[in-house]
């Protein structure tokens, strides 16, 4: 299914995967933050870390979002707008 550029509208799951990243950086702060609390008994430490694993859980799911390689339907989405798509890959093996 295409649609013109101007009417693009993402998906569900599109729209509401930044809120997994944040909900799993936040439930990993969360679980350091009683952790600490409970062993050391400061809330001080433990706001601190919390607040440093929430930062770098969230930076580190980014990152590896940003990793994954889109498949073929993607790639097609991203060119879609683009004068310039790259040619389609050849099927099976060439000779030269």
């Amino acid at each position: 299914m295409t649609q013109p550029s101007g009417d693009y509208k993402p998906s569900r799951r599109d729209v509401l995967r930044p809120v997994e990243y944040v909900g799993g950086a936040a439930i990993a702060a969360i679980f350091t933050g009683v952790v600490v609390l409970v062993t050391a008994r400061e809330l001080t430490l433990a706001l601190i870390l919390a607040g440093i694993v929430f930062i770098v859980v969230l930076v580190v799911l980014a990152l590896l979002a940003m990793a994954v390689k889109p498949n073929a339907e993607e790639s097609a989405e991203l060119h879609e707008g683009d004068g310039d798509a790259p040619p389609p890959a050849p099927e099976g093996p060439t000779r030269h």
